[in-house]
């Protein structure tokens, strides 16, 4: 339990961070009925989330479904790109749209999303079921917490790391910089069926961004402080920036690259065509899924490789809320509570491959066989290599001006020293609005 609580302390700060916002809502929880009356009356609740390529969701589904006969759960998909995911949430939930009951939330939405009067506070619904925050991650609970009431459930922890194939790279050969993983990557592209060295996400989306943190952390940089100053325009970031551009223009990844989220780089590495990939936890389960990966058995975990500084990881994981104006509170507290609660959690991270946000299933045996690497110090060190993304109130116009300064960077239109200059400049006004 030590490393448990080492990786929770980890998390609860760079979680913490995250939670500086400014204005406050002074808008209050709306009335809203049960709409269940008669208990046997059949309820239907929407649940929307993103794309799972895991059987997590289903599973999770299914079971909740067997345990509340009464309550139908209806599956929206949302868009992949989480950046359009947040959009489409924005553009209903302004509407005062109720066709959505219970919602994912990436791990930077809750406090904005909770100020913009979307959700629907949990507080009642915890005291009333006597739910233990305590066994939640501190970090993670906290990050759903905003003007003293809590917004959403954490439902699994994020953090990226490197996948390798045991069969291409043996365990004392696992690249520790980037300059090694350049070299191993160029060493494996072509062996063992592979068409490419390496495999990362490199569209022009939030993905981009936790990759951009990555690398300029690595190196010893910032993009905002935390005193909330911007410092991306410095030797560190730009080293980190250069280090991402030089990877991929390079010859070992896709020449699509910049069309890769995360479907299509964890697609290509489940059908052998890389020996190496940064991904998210979710990537071990999904390549070691007999029925839908190549690779099954011979893949395993690392942190990210490191710069000057060492390595660092993005973090990051998913939530789950309420819609305010939900016509079946209480239906969608249910399936939000067992979603978010050990069973829920203890399915998706065995059908799904997601780190719990409830400590105590660590611990768990049908967890840790099927993600053994959950007992691995590489899993570990990559948890404790976290670093949040830049905190600020209005943190989806600070993304897109990452994405497009360093899209335009990969793209060569500009140099790195000139992106961070540019992204220096623009969240600079950004923040002073």
């Amino acid at each position: 339990m030590k490393k448990l609580k080492k990786i929770s302390k980890v998390i609860s700060t760079s979680l913490a961070l995250s939670l500086v916002l400014a204005a406050c809502s002074d808008k209050e929880e709306g009335s809203s009925n049960s709409g269940g009356g008669d208990k046997d009356e059949k309820v239907k609740i929407v649940y929307a989330r993103g794309k799972d390529d895991t059987q997590g969701t289903t599973a999770m589904v299914e079971a909740f479904e067997k345990k509340y006969p009464n309550i139908d759960v209806e599956f929206k998909e949302m868009p992949a790109d989480t950046g359009k995911q947040h959009d489409a949430y924005v553009t209903a939930f302004n509407a005062n749209s109720d066709e959505i009951d219970v919602i994912d939330l990436d791990v930077i939405w809750p406090a904005e999303f909770a100020q913009a009067g979307f959700l629907m506070p949990l507080d009642r619904f915890i005291e009333k079921d006597g739910v233990d925050v305590g066994a939640y991650n501190e970090g993670a609970i906290s990050a759903a917490k905003f003007k003293g009431k809590q917004w959403a459930l954490p439902k699994f922890i994020d953090a990226g790391m490197l996948f390798y194939r045991t069969d291409l790279v043996p365990e004392g050969e696992v690249p520790k910089t980037w300059d090694e993983l350049l070299a191993k990557a160029k060493e494996t592209k072509g062996q063992g069926g592979t068409q490419f060295g390496y495999l990362m996400q490199a569209k022009q989306y939030e993905g981009l961004v936790c990759n951009a943190v990555e690398f300029i952390a690595s190196y010893g940089g910032e993009i905002i402080d935390e005193n909330g100053e911007v410092k991306v325009d410095s030797p560190e970031a730009i080293k980190g920036i250069s280090k991402l551009v030089e990877i991929v223009n390079s010859d070992v990844v896709p020449q699509n690259i910049t069309t890769f989220a995360e479907p299509e780089s964890h697609t290509a590495f489940i059908n052998g065509q890389a020996g190496l990939i940064r991904n998210w936890p979710y990537q071990y389960a999904l390549a070691n899924d007999e029925s839908q990966s190549k690779i099954a058995g011979k893949v395993a975990a690392a942190p990210l490789p490191a710069g000057d500084a060492g390595s660092a990881a993005t973090l990051g994981g998913w939530m789950a809320g309420i819609n305010k104006n939900t016509k079946h509170p209480e239906e969608a507290w249910k399936f939000l509570s067992f979603m978010a609660g050990e069973e829920g959690q203890k399915i998706d991270a065995i059908k799904g491959g997601h780190a719990p946000t409830i400590l105590s299933l660590y611990e768990d045996e049908e967890i840790l066989k099927a993600n053994p690497y959950y007992k691995d110090e590489g899993f570990v060190k990559a948890l404790e290599a976290a670093v949040s993304r830049p905190v600020a109130p209005n943190y989806p116009e600070i993304s897109d001006i990452i994405q497009v300064q360093v899209s335009q960077a990969i793209a060569k239109k500009i140099t790195p020293e000139e992106a961070a200059k540019n992204m220096q400049k623009e969240i600079s006004e950004k923040l002073e609005k």
